[in-house]
């Protein structure tokens, strides 16, 4: 195989790239206490996006001893896993692969082996309805309207985006183990915190934040495990919360230079 060169390893590795993860702050753990009203999702979904995988190991060593800590370890991996819709696969893998090998061993030799979305000639169907339900719910009564809006952009993005993403990603499959099931609720919570963590989205946080609202009132949020908390979420005051925690968040591991999500500074 060849070999790059060392001014090539030099330009992939440069500083102002920013090409490694970021590093958790000495107060991290303490932000996490704060705010442990967020639970595991909001801040895990917040922490992916900022590609901080020490964080990510102090957020788990917080929640799981309020809670059965498999089941922690499950819930903020399947979250990590959605976030592949907002913040991309190379950052997700990054995380996802940080906090595993993390996780005391006694803890991941009991997490889940068997994966649940391998599309069949026998599932696809269900998946793609799963999909189709969600999108309704979140983005109802414009649902319609903004898929042919998407259509005009290129036809195979609302395509991609309902089956790749809404079905295969997003709905939670019927096989999920029930500590992993993030649900309609908590999806639209880790939409937020991706979105507003990335920043230049507005748009689709505004989204979210109706979406998440919409779950209340469309009755989807009764059809699953009560969210602690999820119902005041979706109000004014609780989504006011939520983005500023989310806010905190971001401050707290960027030591206040903002998200790392897509700024490329200036090498000059």
């Amino acid at each position: 195989m060849s070999k790059l060169s060392p001014s090539l390893k030099a330009l992939i590795n440069a500083p102002f790239a920013r090409p490694g993860a970021v590093p958790a702050p000495r107060t991290i753990r303490n932000v996490y206490e704060d705010v442990s009203k967020a639970a595991a999702s909001n801040d895990t979904a917040t922490t992916m996006t900022m590609n901080s995988p020490d964080s990510l190991n102090e957020l788990y060593s917080v929640a799981a001893p309020k809670g059965d800590a498999v089941a922690t370890a499950e819930l903020m991996r399947e979250v990590g896993l959605k976030c592949i819709g907002f913040n991309g696969v190379p950052r997700t893998i990054n995380m996802l692969n940080a906090f595993r090998a993390a996780l005391p061993e006694d803890i991941a030799a009991k997490l889940t082996k068997q994966g649940t979305r391998y599309p069949t000639q026998a599932n696809i169907d269900d998946m793609n309805k799963r999909g189709q339900w969600l999108w309704k719910s979140i983005y109802h009564p414009f649902d319609e309207k903004l898929y042919n809006k998407l259509a005009d952009s290129h036809p195979d993005l609302p395509i991609h985006i309902l089956s790749s993403e809404y079905g295969a990603l997003f709905a939670d499959p019927p096989t999920t183990p029930a500590p992993a099931k993030v649900g309609r609720v908590l999806t639209s919570i880790v939409a937020v915190s991706c979105l507003r963590a990335q920043t230049g989205v507005g748009p689709q946080v505004l989204s979210h934040v109706f979406g998440l609202r919409k779950a209340y009132e469309d009755g989807s949020a009764e059809q699953e495990q009560p969210v602690q908390g999820g119902r005041w979420l979706a109000s004014d005051e609780g989504s006011t919360w939520l983005l500023e925690t989310v806010d905190r968040l971001v401050a707290a591991i960027s030591e206040g230079q903002g998200s790392t999500y897509a700024p490329l500074r200036s090498k000059l």
